[in-house]
């Protein structure tokens, strides 16, 4: 019997014009040879009454504080709606469908409410509705715990489960459907000449995604990587072959670029730190031992004699800011910066990339106030001013849109 986990995200399913396209990527599979399981995320955006943000916001208006474990049981709503709309849209085509939450998929989590962790997934109940010739249709992003608790996985959480529902089934692939026609060289609404990339590697659409690019959630990634569960990124909307997202070792792939793809990450806040005394480097032990007991990472370490700095999520600026102001520090926080990477399994070993990358800005007046690098990406921090002109640069002088 052969499996594959079709994801479909909210972009896809919030009109009946487009869960008809779905009902089609469905049954296309299904003329394949294919048993199909069906991940969905939720559908509408604040102001449709079954939007999350719209339930959110209704909580929100009753009391302004909800708690953690009532926040997920709310926010797991969204997908519940869109099972049963695209069962519904199934039966219409004569397609038998099931519905199920991911609690009634197998998926038990921990109890870390928001950002759960998958800890064992049983697809007893997936399996028995594939074998009776239905699709079980599942939510995507969330989960139960041992004690009967739901909760959800976060952003991105929908591919999240689709992979995991992937490897649980032994699935021969998961084809994830989205908006745009696969995984891009760049963001196509700051770089004109962005291009579709054909193939690229777990590894290297990662550090695409923890570097900004909105393509597939990391963990996903991570995950299929670890169990070698193929994935390809399609467009919902045309029939365009997508990304195929695998291993370019093993596959014996080779590319001629260094670099697969340039992004950025606007949401970030730059906090520079001046300890009491020259040198004083417990300064930056107690500031980061402060931040990890807090739950706040940091990015973009540099630690000098005449002061430290870093980058945070933005999100954390006001926590971290009242914690450094309880603590003493002498320091600012500002929100004009951004990162901007190159992301590229071909750099490894390979030098001249970050000569050609610092050149590039350099030679434009583009001032670069920090850098970092790893195997496979080299980012600066930028002002957020120069972001848009910066990936157009990158693009080309690494000739992606050849």
């Amino acid at each position: 019997m052969k499996r594959i986990v079709q994801k479909f995200g909210g972009t896809s399913l919030d009109t009946a014009a487009k869960r008809e396209l779905v009902v089609g990527h469905i049954k296309k599979a299904i003329e394949n040879g294919y048993k199909p399981a069906v991940v969905v995320s939720a559908m509408g955006r604040l102001g449709k009454p079954y939007a999350t943000d719209t339930l959110i916001q209704m909580a929100e208006n009753a009391y302004f504080e909800i708690e953690p474990r009532e926040k997920d049981l709310l926010m797991a709503c969204g997908e519940i709606i869109s099972t049963v709309i695209m069962v519904q849209t199934l039966c219409k085509a004569k397609i038998a469908a099931v519905a199920l939450t991911g609690a009634q998929a197998g998926i038990i989590t921990d109890d870390n409410y928001g950002e759960s962790e998958i800890k064992i997934v049983n697809p007893e109940r997936v399996l028995s509705i594939i074998k009776e010739g239905k699709i079980p249709v599942i939510a995507g992003f969330q989960g139960i715990t041992t004690s009967g608790d739901i909760t959800t996985f976060g952003r991105g959480g929908s591919d999240t489960t689709a992979t995991v529902i992937a490897a649980a089934i032994a699935a021969e692939y998961v084809e994830i459907y989205t908006d745009v026609a696969g995984v891009m060289t760049a963001d196509p609404n700051m770089v004109d000449n962005a291009k579709i990339i054909d193939q690229v590697s777990y590894n290297e659409v990662c550090e695409l995604a923890y570097q900004g690019a909105r393509v597939i959630h990391p963990r996903a990634a991570e995950i299929a990587m670890k169990e070698g569960i193929p994935i390809k990124v399609k467009s919902t909307f045309d029939k365009g072959a997508g990304t195929l997202i695998h291993n370019r070792a093993l596959r014996g792939i080779k590319g001629d670029h260094p670099v697969t793809g340039v992004t950025s990450r606007d949401n970030i806040a730059f906090v520079r730190i001046n300890p009491k005394k020259p040198a004083e480097y417990a300064t930056g032990l107690l500031v980061f031992n402060i931040l990890a007991d807090h739950g706040i990472s940091v990015d973009f370490i540099n630690i000098r004699p005449d002061g430290l700095s870093f980058v945070i999520e933005a999100s954390y600026k006001d926590k971290v800011n009242k914690l450094l102001l309880e603590n003493n520090f002498q320091f600012k926080i500002g929100s004009d910066f951004v990162k901007v990477s190159v992301v590229g399994g071909g750099m490894t070993g390979r030098p001249g990339v970050l000569a050609k990358m610092v050149k590039s800005l350099s030679e434009k007046g583009i001032a670069i106030y920090q850098t970092t690098d790893s195997h496979t990406t080299i980012s600066c921090l930028l002002k957020k001013t120069e972001e848009k002109k910066a990936l157009n640069l990158l693009h080309d002088a690494f000739e992606l849109n050849n």
